[in-house]
Order: C-alpha cells, then sequence, then structure tokens
C-alpha cells in the first residue's frame, strides 16, 4: 500500500494535473468509478491505477477487471488518493491513461458539426461534450488555443461521452471551414447581432456551426466564413447565455428537426 506523499509513482501522477505534466509524459487523468467503466468499456490503454482499498471491496468486478488490463494497480491509503485526484471528494479511485492523437484528419463527409473556437473553460468544454453526444453531432472541432482536451476537469463534465465522441484539434479551422463548405455544408455563426434566429435554419441538412470564446465570442476570421448568423432570443435584460447552454439550445432544435 501507498501511504506517502514522497512515492514517485505519487509525485509522476500530480504532474497530470497540468498540460506540461500531461505532455512529456504522454498520459492524462481520469477521475471516478463511471469515467473508469467508460475507459474500460471502450477499450483505453490504461497505465496505471490507485484505488484505496474500501473502493477495491466495494468494486471487486472492475478491480479484477481492471488488474488484467491496467499496467500497473496501486493499493493507496485516502490521504494518498485525495492527493492525486483533482476533484475535492474523490470516489476512491483516480487511472492514468495513455494520451491519444487529436489531430487526426477529418471525416470526409459530415451531416452535424461544431467548431469550437478559443474555448478557455474546461467545464463549459465538456458540458459541450456531453450534450454534442447527446445530440447526434458527428465531430468537434477544436481550435488548438482552446483549453486542451484532456484536462481532467473537460473529461469529468463530459461524464463519460469525452471517450465516444470524435474530436479533433486543429490549427487551421479556415482551412476545414472551407473544405467542408465546397462540399456543401451549410457554415452557421452564433453572433449576439445576428438577425436570424436559431430555430429558422434547416439542420436537416449538412451543417458545421461555429461557437467562440465565453467572452469575446467568434472571431471576424471566423465569422467571414459563415453563409448564415444566427442568435439565441433572450428575454428581460439578459445579454448573453454560457457557451454550452447556447450551444444545448441550438443542438436541440437540430435534433427535434431531425425527429
Amino acid at each position: 500500500m501507498i501511504s506517502s506523499l514522497q512515492n514517485p509513482l505519487v509525485k509522476q501522477i500530480r504532474l497530470l494535473h497540468r498540460p506540461k505534466g500531461r505532455r512529456e509524459h504522454h498520459l492524462f487523468l481520469i477521475e471516478g468509478t463511471h469515467l473508469l467503466e467508460t475507459a474500460c468499456a471502450v477499450d483505453s490503454s490504461i497505465e496505471t491505477v490507485c484505488a484505496t482499498k474500501q473502493w477495491q471491496e466495494q468494486h471487486l468486478q472492475l478491480s479484477e477487471k481492471l488488474v488484467k488490463k491496467a499496467k500497473r494497480v496501486e493499493i493507496v491509503t485516502p490521504e494518498v488518493l485525495e492527493a492525486l485526484a483533482t476533484t475535492v471528494h474523490p470516489d476512491g479511485v483516480i487511472a492514468t491513461v495513455e494520451r491519444k492523437s487529436f489531430s487526426s484528419s477529418p471525416p470526409s463527409t459530415l451531416q452535424l458539426g461544431l467548431i469550437l473556437e478559443r474555448i478557455q473553460d474546461p467545464g463549459n468544454l465538456g458540458t459541450i461534450i456531453r450534450t454534442a453526444a447527446a445530440t447526434e453531432v458527428d465531430q468537434i472541432f477544436l481550435s488548438s488555443d482552446s483549453v486542451d482536451l484532456d484536462n481532467p476537469k473537460v473529461i469529468r463534465s463530459s461524464a463519460g461521452e469525452w471517450f465516444r465522441l470524435p474530436m479533433m484539434v486543429s490549427e487551421n479551422l479556415e482551412d476545414l471551414i472551407q473544405n467542408y463548405r465546397s462540399q456543401g455544408v451549410q457554415i452557421i455563426a452564433t453572433l449576439p447581432d445576428a438577425i436570424k434566429l436559431h430555430w429558422e435554419i434547416d439542420y436537416t441538412q449538412p451543417t458545421l456551426i461555429l461557437l467562440g470564446n465565453e467572452g469575446a465570442g467568434l472571431s471576424d476570421t471566423l465569422t467571414s466564413l459563415a453563409d448564415q448568423t444566427i442568435k439565441i432570443p433572450l428575454g428581460g435584460q439578459v445579454e448573453s447565455l454560457n457557451v454550452a447552454i447556447a450551444t444545448a439550445v441550438i443542438l436541440y432544435e437540430a435534433l427535434r428537426q431531425k425527429i
């Protein structure tokens, strides 16, 4: 049992709390039973599992599976687990997983996709991923200056859908948009001063929806590539919606039109 915070493994895993550590060690951190179950279900490459004895006793079946699947399994004290986790009250288990590439080629065809530019809040990104999975989005494209996709809070906020939804980080969203536009995909940008409302778009056509930074919104460069711009109507004196909520409103309208 690992009981010291000075243990080399503990020190290494704590480095994964930061982007630099994840890049250097080619690993990322997942926390909690549900995420670990999902990682197993999609056959992720699990490197190390650290769990308390109590968690192991309460999850015997999953524990046995992890012994076979992970390269290393360690029992740790509750104090060590708290130091390893990024959550305030971890549920007894964390794991490190081999980092995957998000720079693969975009799909050749697209029915419904999301472009996310300069998203900074990990909770927002994770919520968008979860909502996108629920509304049958084919692909998320994220600008390279956004929050890391494998930030622990992004993964937690996605409630496991992070492992299932195709996602790609792009250095050049402009070329990607223009490529899909040339294929007949309609490009829809979200702007607070747009004339058209979000339900006035035909989302049954192949569609790429552009959403921008929490504060600054979409850049002028991406906005200029849109075929149409939309806004969500707001009552009272509300000036804007959180980007994750705005995404959900638009995507559920797209889903409503399909069913």
